[in-house]
């Protein structure tokens, strides 16, 4: 495991127990901030989720010929999204019925199976070996996304998260972590990995992630978004990044 990978796995666990305290108290700049977090979310799922999973799509035809159609992994992403949807669906129908019992029940669930979604991105970060300027952009783009899904959470029963739920965000860093240094999986299994919670992401980012129009500060969304992409393109064009 190279360094850093693993001071990417240490910040990761850190902004699951402290996330809440990276965010400002005051609401404009609380705004500000979640719009800039928002804006690089986006562009990273454009110019380096969507790009790697159709790269990742090509690569299946050489896994044998029963890969027919070019469009197998975007199958498995599309699994990702129904299946965290669906979740996020049940627990926030029992919150508008008022089913405290069955929301809190349910929030449970929830927290699970982000846990479960943080081993699937450790592992992936560890047995791809991201480095150097890579691994920055990477940590930074996955990291806010992990700081504002673990505020969403957060928001929705404060007592739970605290007491237990982020503790076991961290622990699915923790075993996605053991697990992409002690196992080797084939080229295929880990493009379907990557695929699946490439779909998750995508529905985080785009529905949860992203600020209301009434909590949006547009001009730091586009500093976010315009930052994020000039500066990784930029990393593509010149470095093949």
């Amino acid at each position: 495991m190279s360094l850093d990978a693993l001071l990417m796995g240490i910040s990761f666990i850190l902004i699951h127990l402290f996330a809440n305290n990276l965010i400002p108290s005051k609401r404009i700049h609380r705004l500000k901030w979640f719009s800039f977090s928002g804006g690089l979310a986006v562009s990273y799922v454009f110019v380096y989720v969507l790009p790697t999973l159709h790269k990742e799509q090509i690569l299946v035809k050489k896994y044998g010929d029963y890969f027919t159609m070019e469009s197998e992994l975007y199958f498995i992403g599309l699994l990702g999204v129904l299946l965290f949807y669906g979740i996020q669906k049940v627990v926030r129908k029992a919150q508008l019925n008022d089913k405290t019992h069955k929301a809190r029940t349910l929030f449970w669930l929830q927290i699970l199976f982000f846990g479960f979604y943080n081993m699937l991105v450790a592992y992936t970060v560890i047995s791809h070996n991201v480095l150097g300027i890579q691994a920055v952009f990477y940590g930074l783009a996955v990291g806010l996304h992990f700081v504002a899904v673990a505020h969403d959470l957060w928001r929705e029963y404060a007592d739970i998260y605290n007491s237990v739920g982020r503790y076991v965000l961290a622990l699915g860093i923790i075993a996605g972590w053991i697990l992409g240094v002690t196992l080797t999986l084939s080229p295929l299994m880990e493009s379907i990995i990557f695929a699946f919670i490439a779909g998750a992401m995508i529905l985080n980012v785009l529905k949860y992630e992203l600020p209301p129009d009434d909590e949006a500060h547009f001009l730091t969304f586009s500093i976010g978004v315009i930052a994020y992409t000039t500066i990784t393109m930029s990393l593509k064009f010149f470095f093949q990044w």
